[in-house]
């Protein structure tokens, strides 16, 4: 797949806009899982590959490749990866729309 950027078509958008851009982005298997895995510390690949339920080492490489280009992961060694200040930022901006599908799940289901 190619790098999502903004003002780069990407799924559901010609245009690219930003917005879905990223959604396009955490839209991709496994992304969401590996910004909340690194929500508290960072992971070595190890780590983070057993967190997220045995997610293939391919698509696992994949996705935190496109996380660091995109600015939400860095590689921190010896450490493995964490969340760049922008990543913890989004997972801040992500915050309400937990509140929102927990609200959700108690109504609908």
């Amino acid at each position: 797949m190619t790098r999502v950027q903004p003002g780069s078509p990407v799924r559901g958008s010609k245009t690219g806009r930003p917005i879905m851009a990223l959604l396009d982005l955490l839209g991709r298997r496994w992304a969401l899982r590996i910004v909340w895995e690194l929500r508290q510390d960072s992971q070595t690949f190890r780590d983070l590959q057993g967190r997220c339920n045995g997610v293939s080492p391919t698509v696992l490489n994949r996705r935190l490749r496109e996380l660091r280009e995109a600015g939400i992961v860095a590689r921190r060694a010896p450490a493995g990866y964490a969340l760049t200040d922008e990543g913890s930022t989004l997972l801040a901006a992500l915050a309400p729309l937990h509140g929102w599908a927990e609200r959700w799940a108690r109504r609908a289901f």
